[in-house]
């Protein structure tokens, strides 16, 4: 006698034989596509996963970790055995977390810290052969775009120049955006490739001017010869009169995008601890910012570390970051600074996605923004 038959199989299951009931066939549902932007700095590992939704994309993943990558380098010129080992490591965790968010497209790219490392071939292949990762090493221009794409949607365009300002470990990328231009295109949602007009890569970034610059117990000295350092670096990459006189008019405003300026705005706003929603997007007096840099620097360690949105981590470069931000707002004068903590890892993200569409369709009906909240 044969086996009875499952339930659901197409057979009758009672003493009565009846046909099989079929369900309707049911349309189905496209699964949405994963991306993620990692990019290792000198100092951060950082990691974004996010879905497109409409006009945009929601990050559901994150990852950050502080691996000092570029410590020692300028003295040896090669990246140590211990920053190698935490990149590697925190590298690792971020393959993993593409992997259970079933990523279908990436880009994984390494910046200042692999760009001057004499031994920079021996620790790509390492990342290859221990996390399966392949990390792309990009130049300072299209390291400074990718940042303007990431925070383009928070620019002011009732101005007619931004300077986005990228403080990074090893560098500072500086971006002068043409805002008629966007104005001109209709709207900033239209700018994938956003109208810089200028820009400049300085080699000098937190960690870098840090270790040139070290602290020492007089503060006011330690400070000028930071604040002496930037000023010369940014005359000989010949970039101290670009769009000075537009600043001086009033028609140009400051994009931060950097931990520097994100810390700085959390301050400003007394935060009892760092909250990334109260911080993107806000603006902060200019003159307030370098009232808060120079506070800082005339303060010690201990003191700095004990401000809930520094801490240990960031308050042992967050002066030489003040250093920079002082020297380009005397620069660059502007009332206000739009606070971005968004910029390389989203800029990323809009373009995969946008390639994505444009292959899909055939057309590119606009730049996505991000929704990271």
């Amino acid at each position: 006698m044969p086996d009875d038959p499952l339930p659901g199989a197409g057979f009758a299951t009672s003493s009565e034989s009846k046909p099989a009931r079929r369900r309707p066939k049911t349309k189905r549902r496209r699964r949405t596509k994963t991306y993620a932007a990692l990019d290792l700095g000198t100092n951060n590992c950082r990691l974004l996963i996010a879905r497109p939704r409409e006009e945009g994309f929601r990050v559901i993943d994150s990852y950050s970790k502080v691996v000092r990558l570029g410590a020692g380098l300028q003295a040896t010129g090669r990246l140590s055995d211990n920053s190698m080992d935490l990149a590697v490591e925190a590298i690792g965790v971020c393959a993993t977390k593409m992997k259970t968010k079933s990523v279908k497209r990436w880009r994984c790219v390494a910046t200042q810290a692999c760009r001057a490392a004499d031994n920079c071939d021996e620790f790509l292949a390492r990342v290859k052969s221990e996390t399966g990762i392949s990390l792309e090493i990009i130049s300072p221009r299209v390291e400074a775009r990718l940042s303007v794409m990431g925070c383009v949607n928070l620019i002011d365009t009732s101005k007619d120049v931004a300077l986005v300002i990228d403080i990074g470990g090893g560098s500072t990328e500086l971006s002068w955006v043409d805002v008629r231009k966007l104005r001109e295109n209709g709207g900033l949602l239209k700018a994938f490739r956003p109208p810089i007009s200028a820009w400049t890569s300085l080699p000098v970034g937190v960690v870098t001017l840090s270790e040139r610059v070290p602290e020492h117990d007089d503060r006011e000295t330690w400070y000028r010869d930071l604040k002496n350092v930037v000023r010369e670096t940014i005359v000989e990459k010949q970039a101290n009169n670009r769009f000075t006189n537009v600043f001086k008019a009033g028609r140009g405003h400051l994009i931060g995008t950097s931990g520097t300026i994100t810390s700085l705005a959390g301050i400003h706003q007394k935060l009892p601890y760092y909250q990334r929603d109260k911080v993107d997007g806000s603006w902060m007096p200019a003159s307030k910012a370098v009232e808060i840099c120079r506070d800082m620097a005339s303060q010690s360690y201990e003191e700095r570390a004990r401000e809930p949105c520094i801490g240990e981590d960031r308050a042992k470069l967050l002066v030489a970051g003040c250093a920079i931000t002082d020297v380009l707002c005397e620069l660059w004068p502007s009332d206000q600074i739009r606070v971005a903590d968004r910029g390389l890892r989203e800029g990323i993200l809009m373009g995969l996605m946008q390639r994505s569409q444009k292959l899909m369709t055939g057309n590119v009906s606009g730049m996505p923004t991000a929704d990271v909240r």
